[in-house]
């Protein structure tokens, strides 16, 4: 089976829910500068919500260990009852999960990550916090516009990049998490629906 570079998920959040548990979240937390400071120009920074078990220095927690086998959720995510809500959303083993904020003015240089695509072990999705129309994410040289409450897959073994252009900071939740059936089926164009969907469907219809 062949995967697109980019996939809007059937899936849409609350922006307002999102912005309050965000704006909870903050109130009480720093932010962490993301360690690969080769990869951007600015303020791209980090709050962790779930990573490898064990995990306390905050580069650790931060950091996405594709050889970790053992994970939990961080006590970030305790403040924040509907971001908990969104990651159950995603039925598949969510290994690290974390807000990430680029803010006004900031670049994310192209690059691309190692073993993340629906064809390999683990795959990730966005879900876009706060964001903005100067928001500029490029994907193989072409844009991909999210707006906030709405989810995504994209193939970031390929080459992409971002700059917010625009003058409020952009946040992103970010799942990573293993390839599953489910992941797999939200490619099949004859199960359009995630599998908790249709599992809902076939209920209602029963």
């Amino acid at each position: 089976m062949g995967f697109p570079d980019r996939l809007k998920l059937p899936l849409a959040f609350d922006p307002i829910r999102l912005r309050a548990d965000l704006e909870a979240l903050t109130a009480g937390a720093d932010w962490i500068a993301h360690f690969v400071t080769q990869n951007y120009d600015g303020d791209w920074s980090v709050i962790p919500l779930r990573c490898q078990a064990g995990a306390s220095h905050p580069v650790m927690m931060i950091y996405s260990d594709p050889g970790a086998t053992a994970f939990e959720d961080t006590p970030f995510l305790a403040p924040c009852p509907y971001f908990r809500e969104v990651i159950a959303a995603f039925p598949f083993q969510a290994t690290s999960v974390r807000l990430m904020k680029l803010a006004p003015g900031s670049v994310i240089k192209t690059h691309h990550d190692e073993d993340l695509d629906a064809g390999s072990l683990l795959v990730r999705f966005h879900v876009p916090v706060v964001t903005n129309p100067d928001v500029d994410f490029r994907l193989n040289g072409v844009r991909v516009a999210m707006e906030a409450g709405s989810a995504w897959y994209l193939k970031l073994t390929d080459p992409h990049s971002v700059a917010n252009h625009g003058t409020e900071d952009r946040v992103h939740l970010v799942i990573d998490g293993y390839v599953n059936d489910w992941v797999r089926g939200l490619f099949d164009r004859d199960s359009p629906l995630p599998l908790r969907e249709r599992v809902a469907s076939q209920s209602e219809v029963g």
